[in-house]
Formats: C-alpha cells, sequence, structure tokens
C-alpha cells in the first residue's frame, strides 16, 4: 500500500452549517463536485469531504452515538508565529470558538486550536522544524 492521505471526511450534523463555517470563516471554496448530499475542498493534496455525521456512521458500519473528544486533530501548518496570531484574531473576529489561545508549545513550536460547528479540532500551528513550500506543503526533510 502506498503512503498517501487522499480524502478527509468529516462527519457533520448539519451540512450547510458547516458549508457555512469552511466557507465563510475559513475562506474556503468548495469544488464544483460538490452537491447537497456532500460537500469537497481542494485542500494542497487532498480533500476535504463533509457529509452528514448519520450517514458517514451508516456507510462505515458503525453506531453515529458519541461526544467528547475523538483523538483526532486536523493541522494548518502556517510559516510563522504571527501568522498564527493573525489567523486566529481572524477567526475569532468572525466568532470562530478558539479552543486554547496561541501559545508556545513544548515541542518547540507555536500553536492554537479552534473549533468547527461539530466540535472538530483544528490546529492552526508554527512548525520550525516543518518548513512549507509555495503550495503549502510540507518540505520533506
Amino acid at each position: 500500500m502506498e503512503q498517501r492521505l487522499t480524502i478527509v471526511g468529516l462527519g457533520v450534523s448539519d451540512l450547510k452549517t458547516s458549508n457555512d463555517f469552511y466557507e465563510k470563516m475559513m475562506g474556503w471554496k468548495k469544488l464544483p463536485s460538490s452537491n447537497e448530499s456532500i460537500s469537497f475542498f481542494q485542500l494542497n493534496g487532498i480533500l476535504l469531504s463533509l457529509y452528514s455525521r448519520e450517514k458517514l456512521a451508516e456507510d462505515a458500519n458503525v453506531s453515529p452515538i458519541g461526544s467528547g473528544f475523538r483523538a483526532v486533530s486536523l493541522a494548518y501548518n502556517t510559516r510563522s508565529a504571527s501568522e498564527v496570531d493573525d489567523i486566529i484574531q481572524e477567526l475569532e473576529n468572525k466568532g470562530v470558538r478558539v479552543v486554547k489561545r496561541p501559545q508556545e508549545v513544548f515541542w518547540g513550536g507555536y500553536s492554537s486550536y479552534i473549533a468547527d460547528p461539530d466540535g472538530h479540532l483544528w490546529e492552526i500551528a508554527y512548525n520550525p522544524f516543518l518548513p512549507l513550500d509555495e503550495e503549502g506543503n510540507v518540505v520533506p526533510s
């Protein structure tokens, strides 16, 4: 099996609310392949999909019931610590819930956490050990 991640799929409680969050708060654009049941956002080399939590659980043949920490976070890496501050300030001004204020962290970087409408955690971080190329991809070392 090749080492690859193609799509990150998030189960959401309300697709319209989630679309509004990612389009209006994050400033991202849906792909034309999106429809009334599923949304796709092109990230660097992968897609983010939003789909009904219940239907996603049904597709995987698991229970949709569950809350609290999901033991997963998504990360948006920046090119500087000040960029973390700027992004968090912009998102907070739009009403996005900041879970953890920007701060220096134990591993040597600088990070903050926000939550989308379903509580999916996004780390907004500057990691000096993971440089980014022009497209925002991690430069392998």
